[in-house]
């Protein structure tokens, strides 16, 4: 694209922020299991070992809430995962939000450095993550503090600004008709900051936001926070990086996803 990236979509967990989602999942089923689901154990392959990050991501990242639970105990073959689907997300609901609270969650620091960076090359920037939780996040987030801490100075940088005010567009926990692998959230953000799909690139760590990003036209850019690089680039990402660090913004200034080291 000759004239350039106009807009950036980011996920959120896994991307932005180092979310308690999967330690809510996890910690949420092992409690199903050693307490009410007990009787049932023996029927499946649930073990507390076996639910990994490479499952997190391959099963539930980027899905809504009791989509996910289903997924996760469809991986685990438990029996009635529709049916059991309900308490599950229910039960990985309320930790979720006891792990907020306590500000249980970590940023991504060169997620953050590349937030700032584009708001600064004056690229538009939307958030789109399925989870109803990602507000609470970029809320919480203080970009301000950040900034000081790495020694940036920019600006719009105000006291108190947050990861959520450096957005132009924010569709996240919305109720939309079809969930990802679908491009409609991602396409519904490109909407709300007036750009197209060939106009926009979407940031995504789950290969169903990737699948997403492609059925959408957008460019892709896979950060892989879970050694999952090839899974990623199997899904058709444009850039696969495990680090923010290593995009070139020369190159999104250009229309192009590249790695700083590539000319």
């Amino acid at each position: 694209m000759a004239n350039g990236f106009r807009g950036a979509i980011f996920d959120v967990d896994g991307v932005l922020v180092d979310s308690p989602h999967e330690k809510a999942w996890r910690e949420g089923l092992r409690q199903l299991m050693e307490g009410e689901w007990s009787d049932i154990r023996d029927q499946t392959s649930w073990a507390p070992d076996a639910f990994t990050p490479q499952v997190y991501q391959r099963e539930m990242s980027g899905k809504p809430r009791y989509k996910g639970a289903q997924a996760a105990l469809e991986y685990f073959e438990v029996p009635d995962a529709e049916r059991r689907a309900q308490e599950y997300g229910d039960r990985k609901q309320e930790m979720i939000v006891e792990l907020i609270e306590a500000a249980d969650f970590e940023e991504y620091p060169d997620a953050l450095r590349f937030v700032i960076a584009l708001k600064e090359a004056g690229v538009l920037i939307a958030a789109a993550s399925s989870s109803k939780n990602a507000g609470a996040f970029l809320r919480l987030v203080r970009l301000d503090e950040f900034a000081e801490r790495e020694g940036l100075s920019y600006d719009f940088l105000t006291p108190g600004f947050t990861l959520l005010d450096i957005l132009d567009g924010d569709v996240s926990g919305r109720d939309f008709e079809h969930g990802k692998p679908h491009p409609m959230i991602f396409q519904a953000a490109a909407e709300e900051i007036g750009v197209s799909p060939e106009e926009a690139f979407v940031v995504e760590d789950a290969a169903n936001g990737i699948q997403a990003a492609k059925a959408g036209e957008f460019a892709a850019l896979g950060i892989a926070r879970a050694d999952d690089e090839d899974a990623l680039a199997a899904e058709g990402a444009d850039l696969v990086v495990t680090s923010l660090d290593d995009v070139s913004l020369d190159a999104i200034s250009e229309g192009r996803l590249e790695e700083v080291s590539v000319r």
